[in-house]
């Protein structure tokens, strides 16, 4: 899955030469705490954030009078303020890449540049969310199976074949060796909803056969009333 297809191309963007006046404003109107800050071509150059505008404004035990701080401020442009060290990601680099940068940099948005370091975009933890529960099919299917197998061509097949033994469809198949023993990976296949019977006879078979790890059934209809309520005393 590739960061074009999950980036958000609506940007909200200021100019290098903008006051600092006018970015807090726009963030204020737009409620973000940070914008791409542009030179005239649409090239990214850097970022300012609400942190670097509060940074930069006057102490509140400045003794400038309100006339002084207004045109101080009204003099300090955004290029003087944003941070021009910054991460990106490119609009052709997978979605899994731009999580690890995310991570490793411990930022929850980036700038999404071309090469010819035009800014097409930007994509955030909340796109990188949709992106994984798009992957793992959660919508499609709230039933899902874990499974220890040996990490051998065809073992995932053995599995899968079992499972639509009983008429189950299978949504996702997702796999992991960083959790699992030496010579096995842990599998996690997903499928469409099955009956109480058919559902809890197809766990039998399965627990015969394989080692399953757990199986679990999401509540979607849950999503919208789920809420933590104090316990009465």
């Amino acid at each position: 899955m590739l960061v074009k297809g999950w980036m958000n191309t609506n940007v909200v963007t200021i100019e290098e030469d903008s006051t600092m006046v006018k970015a807090n404003i726009i963030m204020k109107e737009n409620h973000v705490r940070g914008l791409p800050v542009v030179d005239k071509r649409g090239h990214l150059v850097g970022i300012v954030t609400d942190r670097d505008i509060k940074d930069a404004s006057p102490s509140k035990a400045t003794s400038l009078d309100i006339h002084e701080i207004n045109y101080l401020i009204s003099t300090i442009k955004v290029k003087h303020i944003m941070s021009t060290d910054l991460v990106y990601v490119k609009p052709d680099e997978t979605v899994e890449f731009a999580a690890i940068l995310m991570l490793e940099n411990k930022i929850s948005t980036l700038p999404v540049v071309a090469s010819d370091q035009k800014l097409v975009g930007i994509i955030t933890q909340t796109d990188i969310f949709k992106a994984l529960i798009d992957i793992t099919g959660i919508y499609a299917g709230g039933v899902q199976f874990a499974f220890s197998l040996e990490d051998r061509p065809g073992s995932i097949k053995e599995v899968a074949d079992e499972i639509r033994s009983f008429g189950a469809r299978i949504i996702s198949i997702l796999s992991t060796r960083s959790e699992a023993e030496a010579g096995r990976h842990n599998v996690y296949i997903r499928i469409t909803p099955l009956d109480t019977e058919k559902l809890r006879r197809l766990l039998e078979i399965l627990e015969k056969n394989f080692i399953v790890l757990y199986s679990a059934s999401d509540h979607l209809e849950d999503v919208g009333g789920r809420r933590f309520k104090k316990m009465a005393a």
